[in-house]
C-alpha cells in the first residue's frame, strides 16, 4: 500500500499527544473533622526537606507525589535533590522520570543526557522519540511467527488489490483493475486506476471464485474501497472521495479527501447512500469496521484529536440509527505514525495495521484485546508470516475455521497490493487475564474508583483502566511477561506491584491495599505512627539530640505548629540491658531532652509532659536474663508521642 493510507490522498494533519494526564490537584493541607486530625504526610516531608534535611525515600516519595501528578517542575526539583544525595544506587526508573521531568520544563540537554544513562542502565529500553525501538523487538515477532498457511488468493490483478470483507457467501473487495472505461481515470499520485468494489462467492476452504463488480450503485467514477456488512446484511459502510449525488467537496487545499458513506439494501439492490455526520470535507475517514454485536463503528481518520498522521477512533451506532461522537481509541492503540484498516473480530480482538509501532517494515499488522470496559490489553505484531519489510494491511479472520485475508505488496506479489489467504495454525500466544481487588490497608473497606495503570517491564504504560463499584480490576495479560501494576487514588500514598505472569492459560490474582495519605488520630493515638518514628535517636549513654533525631523531630514540630490545639505526652523507654535505676534515669532525660528541642524550636511548654519509663512498660518479653536478639531488644527502645488533647 506503500503510503496510501486514506486511498492514495496525502494526509498532512499530525498533532501532537501528551501521554501524561492533566494536572492533578494535590490533596489540601491539614485539616479537622470533629474529632479527629488529619495529617498530610507529604506536605509534613515537604517543609521538613525546605528546612535541609535529607533523606533518600522522602525525596523519592516527594518526587514521586508530584510526577505521579503532573506537576514536573516540582517532581524535577525533589529528583534533583534526590540524585544530589544518590544517583549510584537509584532504579533506572528514576532516570526516566527525572528526564521527563526537566523535558517538561524545557531542560533538554540535561534530560538527553539522563536519557543516555537510563538506557545503560536499563538495558536499552524503548521510550519516547529518543528511544524508536525495543531492541528485543524482532525477538518477539521471531516467537509470533511459524503460524501461518499463506496462499495468494487467487483472485489478484497485475493493479492494486486489497481490502476485504465478508458478505453472507462471498467475499468483497477493493481493486484498480477497472482500466476499460473512457471515465476511468488514473490517480495522477499513483498511477493507478481509481478503485472499485468487486465480489466473489467463496468456495471450499474459503477460497474465492471468479471476481465480478459489486453493485453500479455504490462504484462511482472515484475511489472505493474497503466494505464492512452489518450482521442481518442490510447495510453497508464503505469508504470513497468526497462525492455523493454527482457533487465533490474539497478541503481548503482544493482536496479531495475520503469519507465513510451507509448504503441500505432494498430489494436486493444498494441504495440510500448517506454521507456520515461526523465526516468533513477538511478531513478523511476511512476503513470502517463493525463490532461484534454492531453497535460501534470502529475506522481510522486524521480529523482534530488525532495523535499522529491518522488514528484509530470508535462511534457508538444508536438504536434510533444516529451516532455519537467519535472517540479516539487512545495511545495505546495510536502512535504519532499511521494507524489504519481496522477489524474487530467476534472474540473481541482488534487487527489492525500500524507503522508507529516496533515492526519489519512499512505498515505491520497487529492484534490487541477489547477489555469488557473497552480498554485494550497489550499490542502483538502478529509475526513475519504476515508482516514483511512492506505494507501489509487489512487482516481479516474468521475465528471459527481460524482462516481469512489479509492485504501486502510484499515482494513476490501480482501486482500493486495483492489479496492473500490464509489459515492460521497456531494461536497466537495463550491467554491470561491479572485481576484483583483495591482495598484500604487499615480498614479493608473496597476501593471503587481507583486509577490502575498497568506497565510492561520497562515501564511503558500498556493499558489503564479504574476499579469498580465492588473495588475489582481486571487486565488482559501475556502468558510469561513481567508486569508493574501501578494504583493510584485520592488521599491515598500511590503504590506499585510487580507481577510475574504465568507461562499457562489462566488467571493471575493481584490484590492491592493502600496506605491513606493521612493519618487520623485522636486522644490516646501515639502521633509518631504517622510517620513511622520508633525510635529518637541518642548517642550510647548520652540525652543530646543527634542530627538523625532532628530530622524525626522535625515532623512532630511540623504538626504541632499546622494544630495549634494539639497536645502531646512525650515518653521515653529502653530496653532492659542495663539496670533498672540507670535505665529510669536515662529515659527521663531523653524524654526532657526531646521536650526541651521542641520548646526550642517554638512550641510552648503547656503543649508538652513527658517522662522515661526506662525499661518498666517492655513490648515483648526481653526482660532481664532472657536472651533475645537485636531486633527484640530494639522493639523495646522506643519514643511515643501520645496526644493528649486536639
Amino acid at each position: 500500500m506503500k503510503n496510501n493510507i486514506f486511498l492514495y490522498i496525502i494526509i498532512l494533519n499530525a498533532l501532537t499527544f501528551n501521554v501524561y494526564s492533566q494536572k492533578a490537584k494535590l490533596i489540601a493541607a491539614d485539616k479537622k473533622y470533629d474529632k479527629f486530625a488529619y495529617i498530610d504526610a507529604i506536605k509534613t516531608y515537604e517543609r521538613v526537606a525546605e528546612k535541609g534535611y535529607k533523606s533518600t525515600e522522602m525525596f523519592k516519595n516527594l518526587a514521586n507525589s508530584y510526577y505521579f501528578n503532573s506537576d514536573f517542575e516540582k517532581a524535577a526539583k525533589w529528583y534533583a535533590e534526590l540524585f544530589e544525595m544518590n544517583s549510584t544506587d537509584l532504579e533506572p526508573e528514576y532516570y526516566y522520570r527525572y528526564a521527563n521531568s526537566l523535558k517538561s520544563i524545557g531542560q533538554d540537554e540535561k534530560a538527553n543526557e539522563l536519557l543516555k544513562l537510563f538506557d545503560k542502565k536499563s538495558g536499552n529500553d524503548s521510550r519516547g522519540k529518543l528511544f524508536a525501538k525495543d531492541r528485543n523487538y524482532l525477538e518477539e515477532i521471531k516467537a509470533n511467527s511459524g503460524r501461518y498457511k499463506i496462499e495468494d488468493a487467487g483472485i489478484n490483478s497485475e493493479y492494486s488489490d486489497y481490502g476485504t470483507a465478508i458478505y453472507g457467501k462471498e467475499i468483497v473487495f477493493t481493486s484498480a483493475r477497472d482500466t476499460g472505461s473512457l471515465g476511468q481515470r488514473k490517480h495522477k499520485w499513483t498511477n493507478q486506476h481509481f478503485t472499485n468494489l468487486y465480489s466473489a462467492t467463496l468456495g471450499e476452504d474459503m477460497t474465492p471464485n471468479k471476481p465480478k463488480k459489486f453493485d453500479s450503485k455504490i462504484n462511482s467514477r472515484f475511489n472505493e474501497s474497503t466494505p464492512v456488512f452489518t450482521n442481518d446484511g442490510q447495510s453497508m459502510y464503505f469508504t470513497r472521495n468526497n462525492f455523493l449525488d454527482g457533487k465533490k467537496g474539497k478541503d481548503g487545499s482544493k482536496i479531495t479527501l475520503v469519507k465513510i458513506y451507509k448504503a441500505t439494501l432494498k430489494n436486493q439492490k444498494w441504495t440510500d447512500v448517506i454521507d456520515l455526520p461526523f465526516n468533513s470535507d477538511n478531513y478523511s475517514t476511512a476503513h470502517p469496521a463493525l463490532s461484534p454485536d454492531g453497535k460501534t463503528l470502529y475506522f481510522a481518520s486524521d480529523m482534530p484529536g488525532s495523535i499522529g498522521q491518522s488514528d484509530l477512533f470508535k462511534v457508538e451506532i444508536k438504536s434510533n440509527g444516529t451516532y455519537g461522537i467519535p472517540i479516539n481509541l487512545g495511545t495505546t492503540i495510536n502512535t504519532e505514525g499511521k494507524e489504519s484498516f481496522p477489524y474487530v473480530s467476534d472474540e473481541n480482538e482488534i487487527y489492525f495495521a500500524s507503522d508507529g509501532h516496533p515492526g519489519l517494515g512499512g505498515l505491520d499488522v497487529f492484534v490487541s484485546s477489547i477489555a469488557s470496559d473497552g480498554s485494550f490489553g497489550e499490542l502483538q505484531n502478529l509475526g513475519s508470516d504476515i508482516n514483511s519489510s512492506k505494507d501489509d494491511f487489512a487482516y481479516l479472520i474468521d475465528t471459527k475455521s481460524r482462516r481469512g485475508f489479509f492485504s501486502s505488496n510484499k515482494e513476490g506479489g501480482k501486482g500493486y497490493d495483492d489479496i492473500y489467504k490464509f489459515l492460521e495454525l497456531k494461536r497466537l500466544s495463550c491467554q491470561q487475564l491479572l485481576y484483583g481487588e483495591i482495598t484500604d490497608t487499615k480498614t479493608s473497606s473496597i476501593l471503587a474508583a481507583t486509577k490502575i495503570t498497568l506497565f510492561d517491564n520497562k515501564f511503558n504504560i500498556v493499558s489503564s483502566t479504574q476499579s469498580d463499584d465492588k473495588g475489582n480490576y481486571s487486565f488482559n495479560v501475556q502468558c510469561g511477561k513481567t508486569y508493574y501494576v501501578r494504583a493510584e487514588k485520592s488521599n491515598y500514598k500511590t503504590k506499585e506491584e510487580k507481577i510475574a505472569i504465568s507461562t499457562a492459560n489462566g488467571k493471575t490474582h493481584l490484590p492491592i491495599a493502600l496506605e491513606n495519605d493521612k493519618c487520623i488520630v485522636t486522644v490516646g493515638d501515639d502521633l509518631g505512627k504517622c510517620f513511622n518514628i520508633k525510635m529518637i535517636y541518642f548517642d550510647l549513654d548520652k540525652s543530646s539530640i543527634r542530627q538523625e533525631a532532628a530530622f524525626e523531630l522535625e515532623k512532630i514540630l511540623d504538626v504541632l505548629k499546622q494544630n495549634p490545639t494539639l497536645k502531646l505526652n512525650i515518653r521515653s523507654h529502653t530496653d532492659s540491658r542495663q539496670t533498672a535505676v540507670y535505665n529510669m534515669a536515662l529515659s527521663n532525660r531523653r524524654a526532657s531532652a526531646t521536650i526541651a528541642w521542641l520548646i526550642h524550636n517554638g512550641i510552648n511548654s503547656n503543649r508538652l509532659t513527658g517522662k522515661g519509663y526506662g525499661e518498666s512498660q517492655l513490648v515483648n518479653n526481653c526482660s532481664d536474663n532472657v536472651i533475645c536478639s537485636e531486633e527484640e531488644h530494639q522493639m523495646n527502645r522506643r519514643s511515643e508521642f501520645i496526644i493528649t488533647a486536639l
